[in-house]
């Protein structure tokens, strides 16, 4: 891994980014293990928003090393501050097909580990959901939409994701 001097901004913008991310979605199929897996999509789909509300966007460029294909992965937050790392596999032939197909697979495996991200667990993810929260419009989410329009308060400043979205849908 090889970063900037200074990591502190991109740091910070990760951990709210990781706070807003959930697990990649595993909806693609691989018939030769009966088994799901999350793609490529699904894991640049997970990151996507909350990279961009956060100031974080990432590069990634093929690489070749010794028989070795894979990709360098570079985080980058707008402050000019960004760390690196390259992941290099085996291809299981010498051609143009195995070198597209371990340059995705290093794509899909690198995003998820600089992101800090894993593959959703479907059970899990399914008892996750049955506990959502209803939130109601009450003195104390009327008062954070007041303070939020009068500028004494950011919606930033809501470290719950889900009630911070509800009351970003009250601010309308």
């Amino acid at each position: 891994m090889e970063k900037s001097e200074q990591i502190n901004d991109l740091a910070s913008a990760l951990c709210k980014a990781q706070d807003q991310m959930s697990g990649a979605a595993k909806d693609s199929k691989n018939p030769f293990f009966k088994s799901s897996y999350a793609d490529l999509s699904s894991v640049v789909k997970a990151v996507k928003q909350p990279f961009a509300d956060n100031g974080l966007s990432y590069s990634q460029f093929p690489i070749y090393e010794e028989k070795l294909v894979g990709v360098e992965t570079i985080l980058m937050h707008s402050s000019g501050q960004w760390i690196s790392s390259k992941l290099l596999l085996p291809m299981t032939k010498q051609d143009p097909q195995a070198a597209g197909s371990a340059i995705t697979y290093a794509r899909r495996y690198a995003l998820q580990a600089i992101a800090g991200i894993p593959s959703e667990d479907d059970d899990g993810n399914a008892a996750s959901h049955a506990k959502k929260v209803a939130y109601q419009l009450d003195e104390t989410a009327l008062a954070w939409v007041a303070s939020i329009k009068a500028g004494s308060a950011k919606l930033e400043d809501i470290q719950d994701v889900n009630y911070r979205n509800f009351i970003q849908g009250n601010l309308k």
